[in-house]
């Protein structure tokens, strides 16, 4: 590899600032120091990723980057507008004291624009469902139950993966759908009339549905797919 074919941590900081202003600017191209051109999507709309504390690093990490990569902004809601917890949920693969579950740690922090209350489902053309520990008491928030229902209403794409079962299943939108989820939540499922099913990634209609973070680049895959057939 040529010196001018590697990039180091200053010249790539470059790259991502000049599309960050041409992306404010609302042009469709960008040049960088180095002569590449790099190219911004177009705008095509708002999602909505509802959380809160305990919210899946990698579950809502991955979804946050990947969804706006396509020109959609995403919109992070919570039960307040202020700063969460993000945690990182993973089964020590060396552990002297072997664990039947995922330990938890500490990851990134992020903020939620929106509180819940204040959300217009009409102006978002899709739903993603983040994992982790905040769909275990999320899903009793009136408020993000009555956006879940409108958006399985007017049968927008809507993604769920791990945990995010907990809030469909609260929200009444899956009976009779195939919906996909970490083994430890099937019980979820099919308490919430919903189908079971032994696969990794399932798409029924307009819910796309996986396991967990190692599935989802195919989640996202089909998605986006989901996303961008919409006019």
């Amino acid at each position: 590899m040529t010196r001018k074919d590697h990039l180091n941590r200053r010249e790539l900081c470059g790259l991502l600032a000049a599309g960050t202003v041409a992306a404010a600017f609302g042009t469709t191209a960008a040049t960088s120091a180095l002569g590449y051109e790099l190219s911004v999507p177009p705008k095509r709309g708002k999602v909505l990723m509802p959380l809160g504390d305990a919210t899946e690093t990698l579950d809502t990490y991955y979804a946050y980057f990947r969804i706006a990569e396509d020109g959609y902004e995403v919109v992070v809601a919570g039960p307040e507008a202020r700063l969460y917890h993000t945690v990182m949920h993973e089964i020590p693969p060396n552990s002297d004291v072997p664990w039947d579950i995922t330990r938890e740690s500490p990851g990134y922090h992020i903020q939620a624009k929106v509180a819940f209350r204040d959300v217009d489902p009409a102006d978002y053309v899709g739903l993603y469902v983040s994992g982790g520990r905040a769909p275990e008491y999320l899903r009793y928030d009136k408020d993000l139950l009555k956006i879940v229902r409108a958006f399985d209403a007017d049968k927008k794409p809507i993604a769920s993966l791990c945990h995010g079962v907990e809030i469909l299943t609260a929200a009444d939108v899956i009976r009779g759908r195939k919906i996909c989820t970490v083994p430890k939540c099937a019980l979820d499922v099919e308490q919430g009339g919903g189908i079971y099913p032994e696969e990794t990634c399932v798409v029924d209609g307009h819910f796309v549905t996986g396991r967990g973070h190692t599935e989802m680049p195919m989640i996202l895959r089909n998605f986006m797919i989901m996303l961008n057939a919409r006019k």
